[in-house]
């Protein structure tokens, strides 16, 4: 017998959050390795940000992992909140782009690091970050399974 991990709102945002997270960096770092580039890059700016006096890539990248586990967690609570209950992906994605016009051209370009990362990765990294936590709520909203983990339907 299965059960479901979490139900409602806090489960959602939950479930959501997590598969958000993970899938949000496929097009930036598809991109990096298609063309030879550093794909480390955007973690350790935003791991110089929280300790900017830390220069050990590892040490970066732990902490660039926990702000980006918690910040796509906090933006996945509100938008589980506020999405309407239909056409989900599309709405994580208008959602997306809210977001990142407030991380990239709001508060980004006060911060040179993030201004100075390739824009179009990071406007395409917030689309799939959306549009994953769209199509997670759509599922788990719908009653639909999206994977399995110890016997316990995620969805």
């Amino acid at each position: 017998m299965r059960r479901r991990i979490l139900s409602g709102v806090p489960g959602d945002a939950l479930a959501a959050g997590l598969a958000g997270a993970v899938c949000s960096s496929v097009p930036s770092t598809t991109w990096a390795l298609l063309r030879g580039d550093d794909v480390l890059e955007g973690a350790r700016v935003v791991g110089v940000m929280v300790l900017p006096h830390e220069r050990r890539t590892p040490v970066l990248l732990i902490a660039a992992g926990t702000v980006h586990l918690g910040i796509s967690l906090a933006w996945s609570a509100v938008i589980a909140a506020v999405l309407p209950r239909r056409a989900e992906p599309a709405w994580g994605v208008a959602g997306a782009l809210a977001i990142a016009a407030l991380d990239l051209a709001v508060i980004g370009r006060r911060i040179p690091a993030i201004r100075a990362l390739p824009q179009g990765r990071q406007w395409a990294d917030h689309v799939a970050y959306g549009l994953t936590v769209g199509l997670v709520l759509g599922a788990r909203r719908a009653g639909r399974p999206i994977g399995v983990w110890f016997g316990a339907t995620l969805g």
